[in-house]
């Protein structure tokens, strides 16, 4: 069997594809039908290479798309793990595979519909409870778009005079692209926060309510906050993806890109995290469509992208970007594109430290830290990169909980304390810019 399996997988034999060919078919058939993708059997694996051969395999296996692997942390170091979620019709041949090349891995989700199922039913929970403001607001659950938009709304409506919306754009599919703006002065420096580019981060949009309730109860109260927006604006956009949160909560839950249709190609979306101009096209983005690190067609072909570069431009003196994400528990500078080391690292590196420190320091959450391409892999056209090339200074990724035993589908009870610690974290920095303007 595991000769057989090393001739059709190994070499690429072609009885293999053609039949994994069909079930991708009859899979986009059944989605058609009943709508919400799901994932009974799929199991996330991660892996762990022991050498640069192992690594290559590796590497290979990543390319044969007929597998329907969905890679949650990609092959790219020895000294880091390599998360994937195979699918049931896939787990034997995968499974014969490592078996083969003596390749060690652990099975850190058995069945992801079960994980998957027992999140809704807490959503499900969480609507019972009505919130009539957003002091009671249920922080601790998982929210759809309208759900969301509705809280930024009501938010507004209870800070006149303190909180807006900005409509920045619309995404593809005719979505606004909402930022909430805490001001309390005019022409003032910008600090912006984003959750939520790539759709299926769920605790990213959720830290971000927590974020702007938390900036509303602070202010007047917190010392340190208050003197930041009393010089400072804040920008958050919480949902930074619409189009491809709300296919997460409709149809399927792994979604992570946009959903702006390829000429040539059935595969829908780009993701938006490789879709910028720095470093746009090089190595760490695909230029296949189906990818899930597809760039797209050019630098800022994605609304959702392009707006915030509009933004970022016509505002002129943003002073610190930090674009949120999950997972692995990393706090990331630039570059991802290159090697070089950006001219402030030595700045970025101290500050990284402080603030990982603080973060670690409520609920004892190890961070790594360091330049994007150093700590975690490879990416051109990533959104610091192109920001900090702009002349934002301090221009950070947040890679959120946890370091891979849910990962995408963290629940809901990590929520807050995801928050709470990130939010000390965010102080740090944003502290250091009101400090050290430039």
């Amino acid at each position: 069997m595991v000769q057989e399996y090393k001739r059709t997988l190994v070499l690429g034999g072609r009885t293999s594809a053609r039949k994994m060919r069909g079930l991708w078919v009859l899979l986009a058939l059944f989605v058609a039908v009943f709508g919400k993708e799901t994932f009974e059997g799929h199991q996330v694996l991660r892996i762990t290479a022991l050498n640069e051969a192992q690594l290559d395999l590796l590497k290979e296996l990543h390319d044969k798309e007929q597998l329907g692997l969905d890679f949650w942390m990609e092959p790219s170091d020895v000294s880091l793990p390599i998360d994937v979620r195979v699918p049931f019709h896939s787990l034997q041949d995968i499974r014969a595979f490592l078996m083969y090349h003596e390749i060690y891995y652990d099975i850190m989700i058995q069945d992801l519909q079960d994980v998957l199922d027992e999140e809704q039913r807490e959503m499900l929970r969480a609507k019972s409870l009505q919130s009539r403001s957003t002091d009671d607001f249920n922080y601790a659950s998982y929210h759809t778009l309208n759900e969301i938009n509705s809280f930024i709304d009501q938010l507004v409506q209870e800070n006149p005079g303190f909180v807006s919306k900005i409509v920045i754009g619309q995404s593809y599919e005719g979505r606004p692209l909402n930022i909430l703006k805490f001001s309390t002065g005019a022409n003032r420096p910008g600090l912006w926060i984003d959750t939520g580019i790539h759709s299926r981060e769920w605790v990213t949009q959720a830290s971000g309510i927590w974020f702007s309730k938390k900036i509303v109860t602070d202010y007047g109260r917190d010392a340190e906050l208050t003197d930041i927006l009393n010089k400072y604006d804040i920008f958050l956009e919480i949902v930074t993806n619409p189009d491809g949160f709300q296919f997460t909560h409709t149809s399927n839950r792994m979604w992570r890109k946009t959903r702006k249709p390829n000429p040539g190609s059935s595969c829908v979306g780009v993701d938006p995290n490789r879709n910028w101009d720095a470093g746009f096209g090089g190595p760490g983005a695909s230029s296949t469509p189906c990818s899930e690190t597809y760039r797209g067609p050019r630098a800022h072909s994605e609304p959702e992208v392009k707006a915030i570069v509009d933004f970022v431009k016509s505002h002129g003196n943003i002073k610190a970007f930090v674009s949120i994400h999950s997972y692995s528990q990393m706090l990331l500078y630039p570059y991802g594109y290159t090697k070089t080391p950006c001219k402030d690292q030595a700045e970025l590196h101290e500050l990284a430290r402080k603030a990982i420190t603080e973060l670690s320091s409520l609920y004892n959450t190890q961070y790594r830290y360091g330049s994007i391409i150093t700590t975690i892999y490879q990416a051109s056209g990533g959104t610091v990169d192109w920001t900090y090339d702009q002349g934002i200074k301090y221009s950070y990724t947040f890679e959120l909980r946890d370091t891979g035993r849910y990962g995408f589908v963290l629940p809901a009870n990590q929520i807050i304390p995801t928050a709470q610690e990130t939010w000390l974290a965010l102080m740090t920095i944003m502290k250091h810019a009101k400090n050290n303007p430039y």
